[in-house]
């Protein structure tokens, strides 16, 4: 197991080592003409019964270590949000209730909702305002691991998140336990537009923080000053313990609902069977260890077949702020205490887009329109994150006609990864259907297809909560 000097110099390079190929090797990938859309999944008539939820919104005071308490905003009194679980085909009815100084609204990330629920400011729905309730209202389909969280500004970046688990009728995996496990990164005040913000507006950012700031700055590498990383809304100091027994297997959800973190996720002793991406199911695929963007999910399956107290990790590759850390740990094992060092997992097999091959059935066929979009900006001289030089809302909307199949392919010309996420419809990468799609930096290139079967207005954007806050987005708009 490598050794704490190991660890830090990990760490310490992780945004020096943005050229080196195997930092990025979980997310490369190839797609060719004959790429195939996804199918349609959504639902609009329930299949039992309606479920219920309120969700009230307000500062509110957690402890994310021992004897530190975080000033934030969230869901119920937590942080994240309590897990909302339902069973697949049900209604599902959230009534949220705003006691935040300011509007806010709720996103159903990766779920295929009506138009009218997706929870999108200025595009969907105008924002609850203080002391108002709003009623979201969507059949829970199709089964999956997503994510709920604000879609206001930078309110998801101060804890307005939450997993959203819809239970499959007929699971095609078989377990023993199961945990969620949200991935997050640590911002202690309230987050601050970065020092890439238009003239004119207020910005924050890492340039002038000294060498590594300045180089990160002139680099295109703007962050947000995270002083750590989470699983469960936990900092390592107060790591979860996720307990298991010899011989059961574990089904792991892993969401990244993070503000600006990639994360490299691995645990020790353990490789990883993964099952699902995106929520949609995958022919198993084994790895050691996987790059999980803002707005994706995976899960994975488990083999407790190896007694004793394992460390979990997930290391951000971008930023320089310290991994998330939590324990797996046995109940025959009689170890005690956060296990050090790097798992050996992360320098083993990684996942690439192109080890995930979907379940359902797909028929070939060829775009019928196609957009080539241009990915770039965040530089001194070109401080506004754009879309072909463009930057919301000052963007011409992507003009799509119901029923067409469509191809995005998109090229990154900036220095840092972007998460690209459509709404309200899942899309084919490759060989998986997926709704959040990583785009390396430094020229990286990646295509996806969808079928145009949801009507309405849509949000197109980078995960990334400040490259969004600062224009890499766009509408996606059907034709009437």
């Amino acid at each position: 197991m490598p050794d704490r000097r190991t660890f830090l110099r990990t760490l310490l390079s992780s945004t020096a080592a943005l050229a080196a190929p195997g930092l990025w090797a979980g997310c490369r990938q190839e797609t060719t003409d004959q790429a195939e859309a996804a199918p349609p999944l959504r639902r609009t008539t329930p299949t039992g019964p309606t479920r219920t939820v309120r969700l009230r919104v307000e500062p509110i005071e957690v402890e994310v270590a021992p004897g530190r308490i975080y000033r934030t905003w969230g869901y119920n009194g937590a942080f994240p949000g309590p897990e909302l679980r339902v069973r697949e085909g049900e209604q599902l009815q959230v009534i949220v209730e705003n006691f935040l100084p300011e509007g806010t609204t709720i996103h159903w990330h990766g779920v295929p909702v009506p138009n009218a629920m997706d929870g999108v400011p200025g595009l969907t729905q105008d924002p609850i305002a203080p002391g108002e309730t709003f009623t979201y209202t969507f059949v829970a389909a199709p089964s999956g691991s997503y994510l709920y969280h604000s879609h206001v500004g930078l309110q998801l970046d101060r804890g307005l998140l939450g997993a959203l688990i819809i239970e499959e009728t007929t699971p095609h995996v078989s377990y023993d336990r199961e945990y969620t496990l949200v991935l997050d990164d640590f911002l202690p005040g309230a987050p601050q537009p970065l020092a890439t913000s238009a003239p004119g507006r207020p910005g924050r950012g890492m340039m002038g923080r000294g060498m590594m700031g300045g180089m990160r700055g002139m680099m295109g590498i703007q962050m947000p000053s995270y002083a750590g990383s989470l699983i469960n809304g936990r900092l390592p100091e107060a790591a979860p313990v996720f307990e298991v027994r010899q011989g059961e297997r574990i089904r792991l959800r892993l969401l990244n609902p993070s503000g600006a973190s990639t994360f490299r996720f691995a645990i020790d002793g353990h490789p990883l069977l993964v099952t699902h991406a995106d929520g949609r199911p995958v022919e198993p695929v084994r790895v050691d260890n996987l790059l999980i963007g803002m707005g994706e999910r995976y899960d994975v399956m488990l083999e407790a077949t190896n007694p004793g107290r394992w460390a979990i990790v997930a290391i951000p590759v971008e930023g320089t702020h310290a991994p998330a850390r939590a324990i797996l740990h046995y109940r025959e094992s009689r170890a005690r205490g956060l296990p050090s060092g790097l798992p050996e997992t992360l320098q083993g097999r990684t996942l690439t887009y192109a080890d995930l091959r979907c379940l359902e059935m797909l028929p070939a066929r060829r775009p019928d329109r196609t957009f080539h979009l241009v990915l770039s900006g965040g530089m001194p001289m070109a401080p506004r994150w754009t879309i072909n030089g463009q930057a919301y809302p000052e963007a011409d909307p992507l003009e799509i006609t119901k029923g067409e199949r469509v191809r995005f392919r998109m090229i990154n010309h900036s220095m840092m990864l972007h998460p690209m996420h459509l709404h309200g419809h899942f899309f084919r990468v490759g060989d998986a259907l997926k709704d959040t799609v990583l785009v390396l930096p430094h020229m990286g290139r990646i295509s996806f297809d969808f079928i145009a079967d949801n009507p309405g207005r849509w949000f197109f954007h980078c995960h990334n909560l400040y490259h969004l806050e600062n224009g890499m987005a766009r509408e996606v708009r059907y034709r009437s």
